[in-house]
């Protein structure tokens, strides 16, 4: 299974949508988003390519009448988990929160294959140590909205190979 993982889209719906239309293209059959999506809005565009969405809220919260609003309205498309979600993707126990060091504390469990967060606008896959004596991924990004960053960044994601590819939009 390939994933699309984003954040910090800060309202940039047309960048998310791009990249949700080439992880796509590439075979991607789901969504992370890591927070900062902001407004209910942002997220439209991509829910029209028809892949499932996961989306946590981050620290710029928006509207979160409106994200649940337009989950129940999208017929199973958004799934809005909150400020952080626990979820199992292509057989893998994904953690999804916003804060890298939340995150980095995350993959140190040893409970999680992968763990996807953000913040930070600054993109980075690793393989982080963790308590039970093996490996966990921590894929960061970047933004999608290419704030503070050089570029707007995505991951695309191949939970069979376990293997993480940073994207950047052509804009």
């Amino acid at each position: 299974m390939k994933i699309c993982i984003v954040s910090d889209s800060h309202d940039r719906a047309d960048a998310l949508a791009a990249a949700v239309r080439a992880a796509k293209s590439e075979g991607a059959t789901a969504v992370v988003h890591c927070g900062d999506l902001i407004g209910a809005q942002t997220v439209r565009p991509a829910l029209v390519l028809g892949l499932p969405i996961h989306l946590i809220h981050g620290n710029n919260i928006g509207d979160p009448f409106m994200l649940h609003s337009l989950m129940r309205a999208s017929g199973g498309s958004l799934h809005y988990h909150g400020g952080d979600a626990r979820l199992e993707l292509g057989g893998r126990r994904v953690f999804v929160v916003h804060y890298p060091d939340y995150g980095y504390a995350m993959a140190c469990t040893g409970d999680w294959d992968l763990v996807c967060c953000g913040h930070s606008h600054t993109a980075g896959i690793e393989q982080v140590s963790n308590v039970k004596g093996g490996t966990t991924w921590l894929v960061n990004p970047g933004t999608i909205a290419a704030l503070g960053a050089p570029a707007a960044t995505w991951v695309l994601g191949d939970l069979e190979r376990m293997r993480f590819e940073l994207r950047s939009l052509d804009r």
